[in-house]
């Protein structure tokens, strides 16, 4: 449907064939992102509006449908400072439509999704009772029993303070991933049929502009966010490097160059893996058709050839650092960003790949990294890490998490995840992920959290007769879970009713019955008698 009687240049929009997940043929709107002369044809490199940046791709003129062709503001060529990362921020000045063409049929553009308000507007309930006082002070009964409520004694209410929570900044999100939602609010929601007011907010940030380094270069980069995700930072615009904080991504450094992958494909080991998302690896390598990496040490060579002679002096089998889980195949190590450097670098590149709501460090100091491994007989193979803060005032015990695509779908996200809460069990703290989460990580935190809560419902047991009862504050404190994922989980799960002037808490047949079945398919556990970790005290800078 290509015209070339008309030039497609960067910033044009217009709707460009692909296949759905029913590998049916569908025309949503994209956004040209460049250009790129071939010997005999044009190729475009496409990001479809309101979707995932990991299917931008270039296509063939072929695939573009010129009939619906918008054009750019002139003085939006580029993309603005504060320009978001879905699409352009520039709005179209004006579409050509090629009148003579009947025997098209027009094609079908996807609607814009229009981002919630970052607060939903809440109906006024007189006697809605305070969440700190049901926290601290009530407990909340539940019912193991199937399709049963559990009333409680009526308790006197309290005067609240009002949760600082701050919510994540809402952004359009891809339409693949769930609708925003705002974070716990100081009070309990009774069970409503709206579920887009308890669905949590996933934003799929830009990446900051990030400049290619030489191996082995430092850079100290702010780590802070715009001012909803780091209280360090005024109107977006950060005061001072710091040596901890945020990984979320700044917005304010939108670059088309990080918008597009760079890398085509990078081979680690047995696996072939297509990124998903731009990764500052150095410019000199962008070209090549395949990037190699050493599976062990993770350095990245431009060669098969380079590739094996590496491998006859690398003498690693398995990630620096300490050996801190076992248990049959899975390993897990713990590696000090401060201590092992470039091993540190090499695998924020490597994430960056598959990233991009987090911005990178190349000053990994601040950070430890927590690799899990599965072995064989010829060593230890990287399936996926998380890193945490050092010290994190903000009680995050993630900032990055990754499982790697060869090893997803297999139940390694959610041991990932429960690894890093054992460790904060052993810390006797309570923990949460750093926001915003990318919508794969939404989904298996959303997952995993649900299935921790209701494990722990489903086994309380009645005493003296009576009908088991529990707190927000002691789900809290048994998995570790911060109390405001708890209350936002049992909100998305709908398990909250106000019932006769009291919280109770309700588990349907269908969430009994989804929950037996989910944790059968769940062969893959965390043996805390296999854990072999002491929390180090981080305030004191000599242990850096």
């Amino acid at each position: 449907m290509a015209d070339t009687s008309v030039d497609v240049v960067e910033g044009c929009r217009l709707p460009v064939l692909r296949k759905n997940q029913e590998n049916e043929d569908e025309w949503p709107l994209a956004e040209i992102l460049s250009v790129k002369d071939i010997p005999g044809k044009k190729l475009y490199y496409v990001h479809y509006i309101d979707f995932n940046k990991r299917l931008d791709e270039w296509v063939m003129p072929d695939r573009l449908d010129m009939k619906k062709l918008q054009f750019p503001k002139k003085e939006a060529k580029t993309p603005t400072k504060n320009g978001l990362s879905g699409s352009r921020p520039s709005s179209p000045e004006r579409e050509v439509v090629r009148p003579g063409r009947p025997d098209v049929h027009p094609p079908a553009t996807l609607p814009t999704v229009t981002p919630a308000p970052a607060h939903p507007p809440t109906q006024p309930q007189p006697q809605r009772k305070s969440l700190e006082n049901n926290n601290n002070n009530a407990q909340t009964p539940t019912a193991p029993s199937r399709g049963k409520t559990l009333p409680t004694p009526k308790r006197k209410t309290e005067s609240v303070s009002s949760l600082t929570s701050q919510p994540s900044p809402a952004t359009p999100a891809s339409t693949e991933s769930p609708q925003p939602y705002t974070p716990a609010r100081e009070t309990f929601t009774p069970k409503s049929n709206n579920r887009e007011e308890h669905e949590p907010l996933t934003t799929n940030g830009t990446t900051r502009r990030l400049i290619p380094s030489q191996p082995g270069r430092k850079r100290k980069a702010n780590c802070g966010g715009t001012d909803e995700d780091s209280q360090d930072s005024t109107d977006g615009i950060p005061s001072a490097p710091r040596m901890t904080g945020s990984l979320v991504s700044d917005r304010s450094h939108d670059d088309i160059v990080t918008r597009m992958k760079n890398i085509d494909c990078i081979e680690l080991g047995r696996h072939r893996l297509k990124p998903w998302y731009f990764s500052p690896y150095p410019q000199e390598l962008t070209a090549l058709p395949i990037l190699y990496l050493c599976e062990f040490c993770l350095k990245y060579l431009k060669s098969l050839k380079c590739l094996q002679r590496h491998l006859t002096k690398c003498n690693l089998r398995h990630p620096p650092g300490n050996e801190i889980y076992r248990k049959g195949t899975i390993s897990f190590f713990e590696i000090d960003g401060r201590k092992n450097k470039n091993y540190s670098q090499n695998l924020c590149l490597l994430a960056k790949c598959f990233l991009d709501h987090k911005t990178l460090y190349y000053d990994t100091d601040p950070f430890l990294f927590y690799v899990m491994t599965e072995y064989d007989s010829k060593g230890f193979h990287i399936v996926g890490y998380f890193s945490k803060e050092k010290e994190s005032t903000e009680d995050y015990n993630v900032a990055c998490i990754l499982t790697l695509p060869p090893y997803q779908r297999r139940g390694y996200g959610k041991l990932l995840i429960e690894f890093s809460y054992e460790l904060s069990k052993v810390e006797g703290k309570t923990g949460t992920p750093e926001k915003p989460l990318s919508d794969l990580g939404l989904l298996s935190y959303r997952s995993y959290w649900s299935q921790t809560i209701l494990e722990i419902l489903m086994d309380l047991k009645s005493e003296n007769g009576e009908r088991p009862q529990i707190t927000i504050n002691e789900i809290s404190e048994i998995t570790s879970v911060k109390k405001e994922d708890v209350i936002s989980t049992l909100q998305y799960l709908n398990l909250i009713n106000y019932y006769k002037g009291q919280y109770i808490l309700t588990l349907s047949e269908d969430i009994v019955e989804g929950h037996e079945r989910a944790m059968q398919k769940r062969h893959l556990r965390i043996d805390s008698k296999c854990l072999h970790f002491t929390p180090k005290d981080w305030s004191k800078r000599g242990k850096w």
